[in-house]
């Protein structure tokens, strides 16, 4: 069933798209760090759309990515999992490698592990501020249902679900927007041969070695 009874729509605007958060590689989508709040609430069955932010000039107020939720695991149980070992990160890798996502484990303190990544610091030490605004919420969210469009972000009504300028997400109960589930329904019959593959490169794509402090936005 593509909207399943219960469910909602998450949707958020992306300040940053590098191919991090979320995660589109390999034919599954995760948001395993960023967005803690939706990352708590949102469950199997709910969907997130993520609309380009004002930093992101091109494709501001734009679909880059549709995704329904088919599975949230714990942050070790993301790490542990063979399936997704191909998501953790390699600074000396490819493109795509370098952007892995599966960057947080416990060690047996249950002390948090960050690996070396788009979240740490330049030489590879634990950004804490990255760090801990990500494990505020100790869960990742895993699709096989999505359609991630990238620098070809398409156009979508917003103003029919209420989006407007907003702080951190809004929450629509799919059993009674009829335009959230309109919007679902558009972007998956129009783009049903396109799902679960990146259609287009990440808008930062190009900024792929980079590293970003979420509390002040800096790029390095």
């Amino acid at each position: 069933m593509l909207i399943e009874n219960n469910s909602y729509l998450y949707a958020y605007s992306i300040t940053r798209d590098f191919g991090f958060a979320p995660n589109p590689f390999h034919g599954i989508c995760t948001l395993a760090t960023c967005k803690p709040r939706i990352r708590k609430a949102a469950n199997i069955g709910d969907w997130i759309l993520g609309i380009g932010g004002a930093n992101l000039k091109s494709v501001k107020k734009k679909c880059i990515l549709l995704m329904k939720v088919t599975e949230k695991i714990s942050f070790n149980d993301y790490w542990e999992d063979n399936r997704f070992a191909i998501k953790k990160p390699a600074r000396n890798g490819s493109h795509v490698q370098i952007l892995g996502d599966n960057i947080y484990h416990q060690d047996d303190n249950n002390d948090w592990i960050q690996e070396d990544s788009h979240h740490s610091n330049a030489d590879g030490s634990f950004n804490m501020t990255n760090l801990e605004r990500d494990t505020r919420t100790d869960q990742v969210l895993i699709s096989r249902h999505f359609y991630y469009f990238g620098d070809k972000a398409v156009d979508v009504d917003l103003d029919s679900i209420g989006y407007h300028r907003i702080r951190d997400y809004i929450k629509l109960s799919l059993d009674h927007s009829i335009p959230a589930n309109d919007l679902i329904k558009k972007i998956d019959a129009e783009f049903h041969s396109d799902k679960n593959i990146v259609i287009s490169d990440p808008c930062q794509f190009s900024d792929f070695y980079k590293r970003v402090d979420q509390g002040t936005g800096e790029l390095y």
